[in-house]
């Protein structure tokens, strides 16, 4: 009892150390925390060693062990909330008496709320499981002796290398390189991502643990200052390595004592107060939390070039056995080819010819050899002699159009360019979005890395790894690339040029990014040498990048006037190819939330528009009325009763001429079976499953009454049901046939049960006898649904009274929550304005809800007053920006 009294006092005494250690550290006064934090840990085991009683026993006993620490506790990286790993180790079996021993040692530490794994093994067994299993093995080749045999951990280690690491080491490092690819393939790219994993994540800490196993197994490598004496990391390296792990293991140790908890996910909703407690402020119109994630992702994707580059050369390693040549010669004068990557020949080569500083990058995109560490270190010493000349130097010019026109599936030669400073030197203006962050959940990367990656997705379409195969993007991009392989033309070169530059503008506080990067792209477009009208082309391309998904995504796109709007902007089916092929990877290139089935239908759908209008001209009334007469013959002619087609005359009198334009012959039929079948009842529905997009069309035909888009769109939202876009249509006998489009329920199984559940609430909605609105404010409160998150952009209620000329345009931009689509829909119809089509777009981490609205006279509403009452009403309705 009184040993269990004495750890209890030890371990007391370690939390309160560890409290004031963490404090300190806060408070920034313990800049080598994760060292002092071990310390304090290897203090508690060492004097548990000493004071123990069942130790004490063991060793009369003639029993040795070892107390040893692995893992994460090993390599002395122990953060705020780590697990600490320890091994027990004996030098024969274990003794029974071990478990005794774990009772008075590792439980304290329980007890005070550390999470601790621990093992109990003899040697024999340890060096077995390691060879076994590749977790066993990481976790001992960070072992570090803490306390007791000190001849045991010697031979643990010794054993290991001769039985294990000797005799097996490229299947190790096979294993480890394929655990990683899965890590990487689950977590994903962190450097990318606005939500890393600072631990699994590409980029992450387990990326740098990955580079020290590999390096203990073939190398013997004990402490991480070992890598730059062994030669793995030069001197600058391996500064840059420790600066990266120093900062991202400070927003770990950040991280952990805000959730209070082991926490690796740096979600949204810690970021701007991480941002804050660190010190970040706001710079030049950029947001300190933004400021903060530039720096974050920085020092990531140092660790992840680092990675990527150790994982080639050991892949290398393998071909080079197998040549007697190590050095070969390049096709390019002074670049040599060594050990399968590329290096000048000498210093003196690149003083001699400056323009080797973009050749080599170029002999890399061709040959799709990665430069060495050794190249990339001398094009940093060299970045000066790219001046102004080199940079109007036709030749350097041509080099980068051949680069950037090069497809390159492992190694991106722009993200080299890039991360060796190059880039920024060819191009200064584009230091102004390196490593800038948009802080929404919308852009999943850095402005910098979006732009390359958009190069990189419109160079897959119609390649091997294209995964849009035989999609529009891939006939439109090879019918751009022109016919001869390897020969760019002059508009391919112009739409790469484009998408490295479409967002240049956005380094500049405020105001509309496509505007604000016009002059930076005819500043630097002139200093390279083009003609004007080549500037021209991608001026067009930079400043309307953004028109087609705004257009498809936040307007009718079954008006005809959204198509001809468009139309009248681009001018030349040249010109539509590229502005599509460029939106298109420029969506690709940000994120799910920007590109997926449902867009790309829409985008392709107003494409195919706009080109029919550029081809054979505006649509001309007569031709409309072919049109409408058509369809009537077409549907007259599916039946053969004369009392029906006298019918279905008569219907045709109730449907208005954009309802006729419109809406193809067989959803009309449709919706005229739906209307025979109405009868008495307060609505009808058909849902049809729409394969191609994932989504439902769901079409209700229903008396029309005032407010019944409203209570529609508020069943929907009672029973989670999303939806994309909305159409109503009024025929003048008062039937309104409102088709929606929404995704499908998550649960396919319980899908049929889910519709009639909604058919029930629908009912009693149209019927009066339920209240929606307490309804929604009820499933609110019980199921917690909280207030969208804070953030600086503010809600903006835009009126257009000029894209349309039948209907008042309504854009709402706010922040998505259960029941803001039946709130804003009833905040119109208070105002006596009938929905006629809605559509849900997303605008960053906004939602964006488009209405095209008529008051209940049928006139548009235009007037000042009107405009104002409208803004007010659904303001009231939208969250305070005050509110969590």
């Amino acid at each position: 009892m009184k040993n269990n009294k004495t750890y209890k006092y030890t371990s007391d005494i370690l939390q309160d150390k560890r409290k004031k250690l963490t404090e300190k550290y806060l408070n920034g006064e313990a800049a080598d925390f994760l060292e002092q934090n071990t310390r304090l840990l290897d203090d508690y085991f060492r004097e548990s060693f000493e004071k123990s009683t069942v130790g004490l026993k063991m060793v009369m006993d003639k029993i040795p062990y070892a107390i040893i620490a692995l893992g994460g506790y090993g390599r002395e990286e122990q953060c705020v909330h780590s697990d600490v790993d320890i091994l027990f180790l004996f030098e024969k079996k274990v003794p029974s008496v071990a478990e005794e021993l774990i009772r008075e040692v590792i439980y304290p530490l329980w007890d005070i709320g550390l999470d601790v794994g621990h093992a109990t093994r003899s040697l024999d067994e340890c060096v077995s499981l390691a060879g076994k299993e590749i977790e066993v093995l990481t976790s001992v080749l960070d072992a570090r002796f803490i306390c007791g045999i000190s001849l045991l951990y010697s031979k643990l280690t010794e054993t290991l290398r001769d039985k294990v690491l000797l005799k097996r080491s490229d299947k190790l490092v096979e294993s480890l390189i394929e655990r990683n690819r899965e890590r990487h393939r689950y977590f994903g790219d962190s450097t990318y991502l606005l939500e890393p994993n600072l631990k699994e994540g590409q980029g992450g800490l387990r990326d740098y643990h990955t580079l020290l196993w590999i390096a203990r197994i073939r190398a013997n490598v004990r402490q991480p200052r070992d890598l730059e004496y062994y030669g793995c990391l030069s001197h600058d390296e391996y500064n840059m390595l420790r600066k990266a792990l120093s900062f991202i293991w400070h927003v770990r140790n950040r991280l952990h004592q805000k959730v209070g908890r082991k926490y690796d996910q740096l979600h949204f909703e810690h970021q701007e107060s991480l941002a804050h407690d660190m010190g970040f402020e706001k710079i030049n119109g950029q947001r300190s939390v933004e400021i903060f994630l530039g720096k974050l992702h920085a020092q990531m994707s140092f660790i992840k070039q680092k990675h990527l580059m150790s994982l080639y050369e050991l892949e290398n390693a393998k071909k080079q056995k197998r040549k007697k040549k190590i050095t070969e010669k390049s096709r390019t004068e002074g670049l040599i080819i060594k050990k399968g990557m590329l290096s000048f020949a000498s210093p003196e080569d690149i003083l001699n010819n400056p323009e080797l500083l973009i050749k080599i990058f170029e002999e890399s995109a061709r040959s799709k050899f990665p430069l060495s560490s050794e190249a990339k270190r001398l094009v940093k010493d060299f970045i000066e002699l790219v001046d102004d000349e080199f940079r109007s130097s036709a030749s350097a010019v041509k080099a980068f159009e051949r680069i950037l026109v090069t497809p390159a599936p492992e190694f991106n030669v722009l993200n080299e360019m890039l991360n060796t400073g190059f880039l920024v030197r060819f191009i200064p203006e584009f230091s102004e979005i390196v490593n800038r962050i948009q802080y929404d959940e919308y852009h999943l990367y850095p402005v910098d890395r979006h732009s390359l990656r958009t190069v990189q997705t419109l160079k897959t379409f119609g390649s091997p790894d294209d995964s849009e195969k035989e999609s529009l993007c891939t006939e439109l991009y090879k019918e751009i690339s022109g016919k001869k392989p390897g020969i760019p033309t002059k508009k391919q070169i112009l739409l790469l040029w484009g998408a490295l530059l479409h967002d240049i503008g956005k380094g500049q506080p405020g105001g509309d990014h496509s505007q604000k990067g016009l002059k930076f792209v005819q500043s630097i477009l002139e200093e390279k040498g083009y003609r004007p009208e080549d500037i021209e082309t991608v001026l067009f391309l930079v400043r309307e990048h953004l028109l087609l998904c705004k257009a498809a995504t936040r307007r009718d796109i079954n008006d005809e006037e959204t198509a001809i709007f468009c139309a009248r902007k681009i001018k030349t089916i040249d010109q539509l190819q590229m502005l599509y092929l460029l939106a298109a990877a420029d969506s690709m290139s940000t994120g799910p939330k920007a590109w997926n089935d449902w867009t790309s239908t829409l985008l392709r759908d107003l494409f195919l528009k706009i080109m029919s209008i550029l081809k054979n001209g505006e649509l001309a009334t007569s031709e409309a009325v072919e049109i409408v007469e058509k369809k009537k013959a077409d549907i007259l002619s599916s039946s053969g009763d004369p009392e029906d087609k006298q019918q279905l005359e008569r219907l045709f009198h109730t449907m208005s001429p954009r309802y006729l334009l419109n809406t193809r012959s067989d959803e009309i039929l449709d919706h005229i079976g739906l209307y025979k079948n109405l009868g008495d009842r307060h609505f009808i529905w058909n849902i049809s499953r729409n394969p191609d997009l994932n989504a439902r069309s769901v079409t209700i035909c229903a008396k029309d009454s005032p407010g019944l888009f409203s209570k529609i769109s508020g069943v929907f939202t009672l029973n989670n049901i999303n939806i994309l876009n909305a159409r109503v249509c009024t025929w003048r006998n008062n039937i309104a046939l409102d088709t929606f489009e929404v995704k499908p329920p998550p649960d396919p199984i319980f899908e049929d049960e889910k519709w009639e559940r909604t058919a029930r609430d629908l009912q009693s909605a149209l019927s009066g006898e339920s209240d929606l609105e307490a309804a929604l404010g009820k499933k609110m409160a019980d199921y917690g649904f909280s207030r969208p998150r804070t953030s600086e952009r503010p809600h903006r209620i835009v009126v257009d009274n000029q894209s349309s000329s039948f209907f008042t345009i309504i854009e709402v931009f706010t922040y998505d929550f259960p029941g803001l689509l039946f709130g804003v829909t009833d905040a119109l119809f208070k105002c006596k304005l009938d929905v006629w089509f809605a559509q849900i777009a997303t605008n960053v981490d906004q939602v964006v809800d488009i209405f095209y609205i008529r008051d209940f006279d049928g006139q548009k509403v235009d007037s000042p007053e009107q405009v104002a009452i409208i803004k007010t009403s659904v303001e009231n309705v939208l969250p305070d920006k005050n509110e969590t």
